[in-house]
């Protein structure tokens, strides 16, 4: 595993660890919808280089997703957190 690949999947596994029990089921709920409404704010678990999303009526692979309406307001807040935070190896 490259250590980029590695460095990706912690961040990943550090982001989901984040989430609450009442937050887990709610996004797993979200994963069986078909997209996401126009504006709804996601990361892309598979991409989350990228940053905060927004949806623009695409449909997006809702499996690899983290909408923003899936949790709490304090949760996202250290996600993005989460994102900024210099990267180890």
């Amino acid at each position: 595993m490259s250590s980029s690949t590695k460095t990706d999947y912690l961040t990943r596994n550090h982001i989901l660890n984040l989430l609450s029990d009442d937050e887990v089921a709610t996004v797993s709920t979200a994963e069986a919808a078909v997209k996401l409404s126009e504006g709804d704010e996601y990361l892309d678990l598979e991409q989350l280089e990228q940053g905060v999303l927004r949806a623009d009526g695409v449909v997006v692979p809702m499996g690899h997703i983290l909408p923003r309406r899936g949790v709490r307001s304090g949760t996202w807040t250290q996600i993005l957190t989460q994102l900024r935070a210099p990267s180890t190896p």
